[in-house]
């Protein structure tokens, strides 16, 4: 069994970015040579998610506000209390959704779905230069 390590960097605005990342995976599978394993990506921080979603305006949008239902800005957060940095509400929202995904690697492709996109989300209330790790294990 072979495994590689790669590592991606993304510019977010402090917005609930939601960027597929999607080729950027497909590539480093491509590029590791593995035939059948699997893929782990991985984003380092604790205020990041990833997961997969249909990439288009509409359901990107209502997952935007279906995140903003579950954990919303304005509500008193006891992390705001005693850093004072005000996100307390992107740590909640990060470790709601989780930050890693498993995909499977089937004849040297990531095997998703037709219309499912592997997307990296930044719920922090700043700009941040975001490291994604994608770790390919297989043969």
């Amino acid at each position: 069994m072979r495994i590689q390590h790669f590592e991606i960097y993304l510019d977010t605005t402090g917005g609930t970015d939601i960027l597929d990342i999607t080729a950027e995976v497909a590539e480093r599978v491509l590029h590791s040579g593995i035939k059948d394993g699997s893929i782990t990506v991985f984003i380092s921080g604790s205020t990041g998610a990833v997961t997969t979603i249909e990439y288009e305006s509409g359901v990107v949008n209502d997952l935007r506000r279906a995140i903003d239902r579950m954990a919303p800005e304005d509500t008193p957060y006891e992390h705001d209390q005693k850093w004072g940095d005000g996100n307390g509400y992107a740590h909640v929202r990060a470790s709601l959704l989780g930050p890693s995904l498993v995909v499977p690697i089937y004849d040297g492709k990531p095997l998703l779905g037709t219309w499912q996109q592997i997307v990296v989300l930044d719920f922090d209330n700043r700009p941040r230069r975001r490291k994604v790790v994608i770790q390919t294990m297989g043969e």
